[in-house]
């Protein structure tokens, strides 16, 4: 049999037959580091066009995990497209060493330990949690590089460098400079534990089924004789406002319906013969909410005819006699409720 294959001209390459990447990819990395890549095209691009990506840092609290990796990849390929369209994408990566995942990790040790937080010297504390962070940034910069991620991890910046503190107070001091200081008050979310205040990222909510409430206000005085004997209706989440009640709020340009029950359902909140105002558009949902059968719409009415007007309190029979005003608010919508809202104390509540 004739051996054709000596006879046959195929292009040959320095390209292995099989990728082998568990063994190629440290290679590749190695002669990256070797030939000094980075700083290479930094010098190629001197005086290019710069790119800069403001990357937000991850937490030097443990290994990488999968979100770091899709992080920091998008990111690498958005640096080396601009870098190939000849910018200068001096990429400085750095890490987030301040906040409670770190302080965290030292509690953790100490419970281990049966060590108390609180007996612990707060200079020795903040030591632990310094030389905590500067571990994982160690590891995690390997583990960011053999991702194949290129940076100048010879110098990066993290947030516990002094450095870097003493540019914040330095920028800080340029507010109070200029006059953009100033002392105001602010709600904040406080850990009673931690003795610190809380990040939104470190909150969970857990879900809650509350009780919700339809509430009437009966009109006292009006000048539109036509609702003389109706009642606004509101309906509210949160039921242990009703005693702070002051106002209500309707919207201008609302359309509203003047409605009298004809017939009801069984358990209904409402009886034959009411008479009630609810925003024309959430009639149908409120009346199958509150189980009414069938009603009559003898008229609409814009939000700002009931200016003026003057309410009942739903309690004023149990030592809640104080009038409640219909109020104009831009902010009430008919995405759900009844078209009207309450006014507690110190606060709008649905």
């Amino acid at each position: 049999m004739t051996d054709y294959k000596d006879t046959v001209y195929l292009p040959k390459t320095d390209f292995s037959m099989r990728a082998g990447l568990p063994t190629k990819e440290p290679q590749i990395l190695k002669l990256w580091e070797e030939i000094n890549l980075f700083k290479k095209l930094r010098e190629q691009r001197k005086n290019s066009e710069p790119f800069i990506l403001h990357d937000g840092p991850p937490y030097a609290n443990g290994n990488l995990h999968i979100g770091h990796a899709l992080n920091k990849i998008i990111k690498d390929v958005i640096n080396r497209s601009q870098s190939m369209l000849g910018k200068n994408a001096n990429y400085v990566p750095g890490w987030d060493c301040h906040g409670l995942p770190i302080e965290w990790k030292i509690e953790e040790n100490y419970r281990k330990k049966k060590k108390n937080k609180d007996d612990i010297p707060i200079v020795e504390f903040r030591k632990e949690c310094r030389d905590f962070a500067a571990k994982w940034m160690d590891v995690q910069s390997e583990e960011f590089q053999r991702l194949g991620v290129y940076g100048d991890w010879e110098d990066p910046y993290s947030t516990m460098k002094y450095e870097s503190e003493a540019i914040i107070m330095s920028e800080i001091g340029k507010f109070l400079m200029n006059g953009s200081l100033y002392r105001g008050i602010k709600p904040v979310m406080w850990s009673p534990v931690e003795k610190t205040a809380l990040a939104e990222a470190e909150i969970e909510y857990h879900d809650h089924i509350s009780t919700t409430i339809f509430a009437r206000f009966p009109v006292i005085k009006t000048s539109l004789d036509i609702i003389s004997d109706f009642e606004i209706i509101i309906w509210t989440t949160t039921p242990w406002t009703m005693p702070g009640n002051r106002a209500v709020a309707y919207g201008k340009d609302i359309d509203y319906s003047l409605i009298e029950v004809t017939n009801v359902g069984e358990n209904s909140l409402a009886k034959i013969g009411d008479k009630i105002i609810i925003a024309k558009e959430l009639v149908e949902d409120v009346m199958k909410e509150i189980s009414v059968l069938s009603f009559n719409s003898s008229n609409t009415l814009k939000g700002s005819d009931f200016a003026g007007t003057v309410l009942a309190h739903p309690l004023n029979n149990n030592g809640y006699e104080h009038e409640v005003l219909l109020l104009e608010a831009d902010f009430v919508t008919t995405d759900q409720g009844t078209g009207f809202r309450s006014y507690c104390s110190g606060s709008w509540c649905r």
